[in-house]
């Protein structure tokens, strides 16, 4: 992977106000639109009576209010167009044309490759990428979003699956291990795009140059696709399962991005009047 920086890399509070700031140039503190502007006053606000980390937390837990509202508004505009027989229509071909290109190698590729995105493989990754990011840093603010991150996609998968009851494809049209939760959204590729996301986010943070970003987040963005499409080849997923759980994914991811901005701006503020 891309190294970080050009030079010595800049440790805490200090490489959050000089490094993490800005990519491509951007300043990520400056807020063009009123409404971001309002954000970041309030932002300041909850950090001058609770800290920078508490409001921080605090602007997470919103957000998650809000994605969750999206995730029910999204399931129930879902179950309309599923009812018209819409975008709905196209599952059943798309499960078909995967049946026609499986093979046993294949299959049992894929069966592995899928494990990454599950219960067991998607946590030890991201713990690991988590400690490494942190303790290079030596700052909370990577734990902190990976950890709100990874646990408010899998509140979304948790709190969703119940709520709409979609059934899988037919055990006969999936190879096993088989799973028998609710279809409605996928769990592998909403936490896939999450957390993909979220790391391609805080390594761009500390890159320089325009191709190691680019690299990054094709490298992020090609893992969350297999892995959505993945399951639909495993007949464990509807296309449309899929398309929801990306949908939702980044909405919480933009969320989640939308939270540090505002941390970034009240911690570069709090970090000027210090100095000054």
């Amino acid at each position: 992977m891309t190294t970080e920086g050009n030079g010595p890399a800049e440790k805490g509070i200090r490489g959050e106000v000089h490094q993490d700031r800005f990519v491509a140039g951007q300043d990520l503190t400056r807020w063009k639109s009123p409404a971001g502007r309002t954000l970041a006053r309030g932002a300041e606000w909850v950090t001058g009576l609770l800290g920078p980390y508490a409001a921080l937390i605090i602007t997470l837990a919103v957000g998650l209010g809000v994605t969750l509202t999206l995730a029910w508004a999204f399931g129930e505009v879902y179950e309309s167009v599923t009812e018209a027989d819409g975008v709905a229509g196209f599952d059943h071909p798309v499960l078909e044309a995967a049946k026609s290109v499986r093979s046993p190698a294949v299959d049992a590729a894929i069966t592995a490759y899928t494990n990454i995105g599950g219960t067991v493989g998607m946590p030890i990754i991201a713990v690991g990428i988590m400690i490494f990011l942190a303790t290079r840093r030596r700052s909370w603010t990577p734990v902190i979003l990976m950890l709100a991150a990874g646990l408010g996609s899998l509140v979304i998968t948790i709190l969703g699956k119940p709520i709409f009851g979609r059934t899988r494809p037919d055990q006969a049209d999936a190879i096993p291990p088989y799973e028998h939760s609710a279809s409605f959204p996928s769990g592998h590729s909403l936490n896939s795009i999450v957390i993909a996301g979220i790391v391609a986010y805080l390594i761009i943070l500390r890159l320089n140059t325009t191709r190691a970003r680019v690299v990054t987040v094709v490298v992020a963005a090609a893992f969350a696709f297999t892995m959505g499409l993945s399951r639909v080849y495993l007949g464990h997923h509807w296309l449309t399962d899929v398309l929801a759980a990306w949908a939702i994914g980044i909405a919480w991811l933009a969320l989640v991005i939308t939270a540090h901005r505002l941390y970034l701006t009240a911690r570069t503020r709090r970090h000027r009047e210090v100095v000054s």
